[in-house]
């Protein structure tokens, strides 16, 4: 599966510190493995859990479209 990453996503990554952005970009490149759930209301739309932190993506067929990471209290506003 390839994966794309949005300006959004890689933005939000970017401002975490070290550690976290790594736990988090080795989490989504191993998708679709982890503690994944559907969203209920969203075609196609998961949510991956890293710790405290959420990562909202889309699957397309044979591609992954990550679209928004942040912390679990925001993502979801």
């Amino acid at each position: 599966m390839k994966i794309l990453i949005s300006k959004t996503a890689k933005k939000s990554l970017d401002g975490y510190p070290k550690p976290i952005r790594e736990n988090i970009a080795e989490a989504i490149y191993c998708l679709p493995k982890g503690d994944v759930k559907k969203m209920s209301g969203k075609a196609n739309f998961h949510r991956l859990r890293v710790g405290k932190y959420r990562v909202l993506y889309e699957i397309e067929g044979d591609l992954i479209k990550v679209a928004k990471i942040d912390s679990r209290g925001d993502i979801y506003k």
